[in-house]
């Protein structure tokens, strides 16, 4: 167990199916500093959260110190499929097999993604990104605020267009909500002007991007949004640090 994990708080479940409440995470938030930038990427199963990743490490694999976490239940399949379409080297890919429900090793006990990204920042050095992706779940997955800076939540026209009006925790708070497969939607008769319209009134202020990635490999809102949260964060570390002492260069 990676040593600055908090233990597992027994209280911190709502009795149901052995799940944390999903409003509750046990861990502190992360603490600022000039470290990577770390984004969870969740969604249900087939969503096309492994794909996405891909993309994004293709359009911004040349430009940040990039590293990715994959989390399955029984197999490093994730893992694997970046590494066989060469998205990044594969020394900047590391494989979580979970064990068990993806709620627990991206909320409940999360040391195992800790302990990988340790394990890739001990290997390549200072990184400036590292994204996190969840094993297949429901609309209830979220990350711990001490594993993720951020949180993307991707779902699919195949699911109907009803999915953004379900709700739950992961199409609600997620920083960006990701509505995939747009070009699926005539095929399998989504709206997805009322996917649009329900997301709006779950999420309040807080954004959506419709993607197809038969059309756009590169992800180009998805990349874009990553950049500004990477600008973002850097600028904030900039302003954090201590100020030089005079005769002192940097």
């Amino acid at each position: 167990m990676h040593p600055d994990t908090p233990n597992h708080d027994p209280d911190a479940h709502d009795g149901s199916h052995g799940h944390p409440h999903p409003d509750v995470d046990a861990h502190p938030s992360l603490t600022p500093g000039a470290r990577a930038v770390r984004i969870g990427v969740g969604g249900p199963v087939g969503s096309g959260k492994t794909a996405l990743v891909a993309a994004v490490c293709r359009a911004l694999g040349d430009e940040l110190r990039l590293a990715v976490v994959t989390n399955d239940i029984y197999t490093t399949e994730d893992a694997d499929f970046l590494k066989r379409h060469g998205v990044l080297p594969p020394a900047r890919i590391r494989a979580v097999e979970t064990g068990c429900c993806p709620h627990t090793a991206i909320r409940d006990d999360i040391s195992a993604n800790l302990d990988a990204i340790e394990d890739l920042e001990t290997a390549l050095g200072p990184l400036d990104l590292v994204l996190v992706e969840s094993g297949g779940d429901n609309l209830t997955a979220t990350f711990s605020k001490g594993l993720v800076d951020h949180q993307i939540f991707v779902v699919d026209v195949a699911g109907g267009d009803k999915v953004p009006r379900k709700g739950g925790p992961g199409v609600t708070s997620a920083d960006l909500l990701v509505i995939n497969k747009t070009d699926l939607a005539p095929l399998v008769g989504a709206d997805l002007s009322v996917m649009d319209r329900d997301a709006r009134a779950r999420r309040g202020d807080l954004p959506t991007v419709f993607l197809s990635l038969a059309r756009d490999e590169l992800a180009a809102p998805v990349t874009d949004w990553i950049r500004r949260v990477v600008a973002d964060h850097a600028a904030a570390d900039h302003r954090d640090a201590p100020a030089p002492v005079r005769g002192e260069t940097r």
